[in-house]
C-alpha cells in the first residue's frame, strides 16, 4: 500500500471520527499524527511538527491576550457600550461581520479572529445572546475579508505569482475587491438571515471558556493600571501585527511577547495563563497540519486532483473548468491548508486553461476564492478552529452552517468571474 492511499485512508477515517464525535475532537486529531508516524507516511519530527508550528503558538498566546481583557473587566466594559448601540441581535452579527471583514482585508484573518473574539464573546454576554451565534460569524467573515485584497490571505500571492511566472499578466492590490466584497457581502446577509438559524445555541461551555466565566466579578477588583495595560498590551500586539514586516517581528512572536507582558506586569498569574487556553483548539489543529503535509508530500493531494480533472475532462468549456476547479480547491482547503491546495492546483488551471486558448484569470481567481471558503470543517482554516472551543461547537455544525455558504460563494463566483475575466 503506497503512502499516498494510507494518507487517504487516514483522511477519510478522521473525517467519519470527526463527523460521528465517538472520540473527543482533539483526541482524533493527535490520533491521526501518530498513525502518520506508525505508518512511516511522515517522520516522527514531522508528524509532530503542529505542536510548533506559527499559527499554533499565535492561538496560545492569543487566548492569553484576551484573558487579559477578560480578567481585568476591560472585555465586559466594551461589551456594554457596544450592546447599547446594537440593539438586535442581527445588528450584532452584521457588526461583528463588517468589522472582522474590513481588518482581515488587511490583516491576517487569524490574527483579526484572535484579536475580536474576547470581544464578541464579551458582547455576547453583556447582550444576553449565545457566544456560539456571534463566533461563526466572526470566523466567516475573517475567512471572506481576506479575499478582498493582495495581502488579506495567501492564495492571493500564489495566484497573482503564478499568473506572473507564466507571462500571463498579473492581478492588482484591489482587484480582488471585484469577487471579494459580493461574496462578503452575500455571506454576512446569509448569516443574518439563514445562517442564523443554523448556528446552534449551545450556551456558555464554562469548562472550556473559564476565562470569561468570572468577568464580572474581576472587573470591581481589577485596579486601573491592570485594565490599561491590558488594553495597551492588545492595542500594542494588533500594532506589531499589522507592522510585522517592517518590524520583523512575526505574529505568533507578538502574540507570545503580548502574553509575557501581562503575566511579567502582575496582570495575569501563571494558573489564568494556562486556564485561559482553550486545549482543544490547539491539540485539534496540531494534529491536523501533519495529515495536509502528508497529502501534499505523498501526492495524495494531486490524485484528488487528477481524479477531479479527469472527471471534468482537458477539454471541457471554461465555465465547466472555472466551477469544477472552484469546488475542487473548496474541497481540498477543508482538510489542507488554503496555502497548499492554491499550490496545487494554479499550475493545472493555467495548464487547462492555455490548452482552451483561453485567459486564465477567472480560472486563477476561482482557486484562489474557492480557497478561502473553507467553512464546513473546523480545521478548514484558523479562525475556524480558534472558536471552536470557545463557541462550545461540534464539528457537524461547520457542515450544516458552512455547506450552504459555500454553495452560495460558488454560484456568486461562476457568475461575477467570467464576467469580470473574460475567458476570450
Amino acid at each position: 500500500m503506497t503512502p499516498a492511499v494510507i494518507t487517504l485512508i487516514i483522511l477519510a477515517v478522521a473525517a467519519v471520527l470527526f463527523i460521528t464525535e465517538i472520540i473527543p475532537l482533539a483526541v482524533t486529531a493527535m490520533a491521526v499524527a501518530v498513525t502518520l508516524a506508525l505508518t512511516g507516511v511522515l517522520t516522527v519530527s514531522e508528524a509532530f511538527a503542529g505542536l510548533t508550528n506559527e499559527n499554533v503558538i499565535l492561538f496560545a498566546g492569543m487566548f492569553v491576550v484576551g484573558a487579559g481583557l477578560f480578567e481585568t473587566g476591560v472585555a465586559k466594559s466594551i461589551g456594554d457600550t457596544v450592546t447599547r448601540f446594537a440593539k438586535t441581535e442581527t445588528m450584532l452579527i452584521t457588526g461583528i461581520m463588517i468589522i472582522s471583514a474590513v481588518l482581515s482585508s488587511f490583516l491576517s484573518n487569524t490574527g483579526t479572529a484572535a484579536v475580536l473574539m474576547p470581544v464578541v464573546i464579551s458582547i455576547a454576554a453583556s447582550a444576553g445572546y449565545s457566544r456560539s451565534r456571534l463566533l461563526m460569524p466572526l470566523a466567516f467573515a475573517a475567512g471572506l475579508g481576506g479575499i478582498n485584497t493582495l495581502i488579506g490571505t495567501p492564495p492571493n500571492l500564489i495566484v497573482k505569482g503564478a499568473l506572473e511566472t507564466a507571462g500571463l499578466g498579473t492581478f492588482g492590490f484591489f482587484e480582488y475587491a471585484v469577487i471579494g466584497i459580493p461574496l462578503t457581502v452575500a455571506g454576512i446577509i446569509y448569516m443574518c438571515t439563514i445562517g442564523k438559524k443554523l448556528v446552534p445555541d449551545r450556551g456558555v461551555n464554562k469548562k472550556k471558556v473559564a476565562q470569561a466565566a468570572s468577568a464580572e466579578g474581576v472587573t470591581k477588583e481589577a485596579s486601573k493600571s491592570k485594565q490599561l495595560i491590558a488594553v495597551f498590551v492588545l492595542i500594542g500586539t494588533v500594532l506589531v501585527m499589522i507592522f510585522t514586516k517592517q518590524l520583523g517581528i512575526s505574529l505568533h512572536i507578538a502574540a507570545i511577547i503580548g502574553a509575557l507582558v501581562l503575566v511579567i506586569t502582575g496582570v495575569l498569574n501563571e494558573k489564568q495563563v494556562y486556564k485561559s487556553i482553550d486545549w482543544t483548539t490547539i491539540f485539534l489543529f496540531a494534529g491536523m497540519l501533519p495529515l495536509a503535509d502528508a497529502m501534499v508530500k505523498t501526492g495524495a493531494g494531486q490524485m484528488i486532483a487528477d481524479l477531479i480533472i479527469g472527471l471534468i475532462g482537458t477539454d471541457a468549456s471554461p465555465y465547466v473548468l472555472t466551477g469544477g476547479l472552484f469546488l475542487l480547491s473548496s474541497g481540498l482547503t477543508q482538510v489542507m491548508s488554503n496555502t497548499a491546495s492554491t499550490t496545487l492546483l494554479a499550475p493545472i488551471g493555467i495548464a487547462i486553461a492555455q490548452g482552451l486558448g483561453a485567459d486564465p484569470k477567472a480560472v486563477l481567481m476561482a482557486i484562489a476564492v474557492a480557497a478561502s471558503c473553507a467553512f464546513a470543517t473546523p480545521v478548514g482554516t484558523p479562525p475556524n478552529t480558534l472558536v471552536l472551543g470557545p463557541g462550545n461547537f461540534r464539528f457537524i455544525d461547520y457542515i450544516k452552517v458552512g455547506l450552504p455558504l459555500i454553495v452560495i460563494c460558488f454560484i456568486i463566483s461562476v457568475i461575477i468571474l467570467p464576467l469580470a475575466w473574460p475567458f476570450y
